[in-house]
């Protein structure tokens, strides 16, 4: 605690280094969920057939707990030895945390005026110069919110990961303190992953203002 960042074996290390481990592994999860979420979004929002196929399915994976998903990837991974818990983590990561932006990423691309499709089918733009200069433009406020929630999810689902999993990481070094009885550093990790919580979305907040500054 008092070398936050020291690292003296696999599981006794500082706060900060396990923090910063835990950091790595979400920004990887972070970005599948975002690279598989956006498309699907947009294909529901566009498509009233899609919707219909794919909507239910999503209602009942959504509220799905990462404690539930994590055994699966577990099983998923198994066959990739010590590596199984890392890919296992970050299916679930990836898996709890792309369903806000799908669903906001979803609600943006209905929201777009009408007025604003019709421009782009008189001016005869490609499928391609619709979607970057109309649809992605237009539904950009309701991804940013999607992806600040999907953001908190996924830090949410690499400390329960974490705990179950054993690898080092903010999570796992608060599990080893339970074991340990050690309450008041069961305490200070609580703390510092509300406060590395509440820093991703302040720096998720400045960078939604800077893009709709740009834009």
């Amino acid at each position: 605690m008092k070398e936050p960042f020291a690292k003296r074996g696999e599981m006794d290390q500082g706060i900060l280094r396990f923090t910063w481990y835990s950091l790595v592994l979400v920004s990887k999860g972070y970005a599948i969920a975002l690279l598989i979420g956006v498309p699907i979004g947009f294909f529901l929002g566009l498509s009233p057939t899609f919707t219909k196929m794919f909507d239910p399915l999503i209602q009942v994976l959504r509220p799905v707990s990462p404690l539930a998903w994590l055994p699966l990837g577990l099983i998923l991974f198994m066959r990739a030895g010590p590596e199984a818990g890392t890919y296992a983590a970050l299916f679930t990561i990836a898996l709890c945390g792309m369903w806000p932006t799908v669903l906001n990423t979803a609600v943006g691309v209905r929201a777009v005026p009408q007025d604003y499709l019709n421009v782009g089918r008189v001016l005869k733009l490609s499928r391609w110069k619709m979607l970057t200069k109309i649809l992605i433009p237009a539904t950009l406020p309701y991804m940013f919110t999607g992806f600040r929630l999907s953001l908190g999810i996924c830090w949410l689902a690499i400390v329960a990961a974490e705990m179950l999993t054993g690898r080092p990481g903010a999570g796992g070094f608060l599990w080893q303190e339970y074991n340990a009885l050690i309450y008041e550093h069961i305490i200070f990790s609580i703390l510092v992953i509300g406060v590395v919580g509440l820093i991703l979305d302040r720096l998720m907040s400045l960078i939604e203002a800077r893009f709709k500054a740009i834009s």
